[in-house]
């Protein structure tokens, strides 16, 4: 049975593909690349992460941003690990007043103008639905994790997770409009792994 055929069998409604290939000069040693796509088609801002990765030290608790600009939120969809903060500057031309009402972090800044920012620490997995309490049509994600080994596809569907040993993992992927997926993946020295879902 080939190595493609085994993965089949252990993803009943998610089938996943590895290979091995060269580590590239955009690659740093150890680094996983990937591509998410369903139906052949490119899944831009599907979230991938790794459960059961060893951690090599402390892992640094850093911040992230998503930017108001254009009456629109900046990336639409922003992965963070548990205990992150995340900032939300106001650089539109207009006021904001962005919250979260349901599943994941609830939170609401209030009212504040172009050049103030406000701060968000994400202490539980969840996924937590962004808006503007102004303006409708602004909406946004942010998918909380419990790994620091994590993703978001970029518009071909691509990604890169860095600093992974070889071994057997709990992956999930979680896209827009959809319950998260999970499954087993191998991953060997310059793995790439494909994502095909259903």
């Amino acid at each position: 049975m080939s190595a493609i055929s085994r993965h089949c069998l252990l993803l009943a409604s998610f089938a996943i593909v590895s290979s091995v290939v060269s580590t590239s000069h955009a690659m740093a040693p150890g680094a996983v690349s990937g591509r998410v796509h369903r139906h052949g088609q490119p899944q831009k801002d599907a979230v991938i992460w790794l459960d059961g990765v060893p951690e090599t030290g402390r892992p640094e608790i850093s911040r992230a941003v998503m930017d108001q600009r254009n009456l629109a939120f900046s990336p639409r969809v922003l992965a963070v690990r548990v205990g992150m903060s995340v900032r939300m500057p106001n650089n539109d031309r207009v006021f904001h007043n962005v919250f979260s009402f349901k599943d994941g972090k609830r939170f609401d800044l209030g009212l504040y103008p172009v050049g103030q920012s406000r701060t968000v620490t994400f202490d539980k997995p969840g996924v937590s639905r962004v808006f503007c309490n102004i303006h409708p049509n602004m909406a946004a994600y942010i998918v909380t994790v419990n790994s620091s080994h994590y993703a978001v596809a970029d518009e071909r569907g691509q990604f890169t997770m860095a600093a992974i040993p070889p071994g057997v993992y709990t992956y999930h992927v979680w896209r827009p409009g959809s319950e998260p997926l999970s499954g087993e993946v191998h991953i060997l020295a310059d793995n790439r792994v494909e994502l095909a879902l259903p």
